[in-house]
């Protein structure tokens, strides 16, 4: 082969390469927008942590009597998916998609027990309330 031909070859190599070349475009990042979560009543949002605590202690017995449209079977099984959050954030979330059951199991409560929600602002006031429930449960020796 001769130089020039070599060079003829060379040239067609260089404009094959070219023809080649990966160009990758530039990276487009895009985030998340936060999660707006909606305002709800203190009384719902201490409620909602109380449930979730006696969810995880597998003490939901008494709760069941309040709930006659199976609104626990929504939440439960939302909790159970979303176990792995912290139970502040778990709190938001189960608010953020399932406050309307959770509004209803307090409005059966308002209705059977007679309190006001409004009233029981910390977990040890629903607590003592399901305990209050717990003791007034008769018990038979048969």
């Amino acid at each position: 082969m001769t130089e020039k031909e070599t060079n003829i070859k060379e040239q067609d190599n260089e404009q094959e390469n070219e023809e080649l070349k990966v160009v990758m475009p530039e990276a487009e990042w895009t985030t998340m927008p936060e999660e707006e979560f909606a305002e709800q009543p203190d009384y719902l949002r201490v409620f909602t942590d109380f449930y979730i605590a006696k969810f995880n202690q597998r003490d939901l017995e008494i709760m069941n009597t309040y709930d006659p449209d199976s609104n626990m079977v929504d939440i439960n099984h939302y909790v159970m998916d979303n176990i792995k959050f912290s139970r502040n954030e778990l709190v938001k979330h189960a608010l953020q998609y399932h406050a309307n059951n959770f509004q209803n199991i307090v409005d059966e409560i308002v209705k059977q027990d007679s309190i006001k929600p409004e009233e029981m602002t910390s977990y040890s006031d629903w607590d003592n309330w399901y305990e209050d429930r717990r003791n007034n449960i008769s018990t038979s020796l048969s």
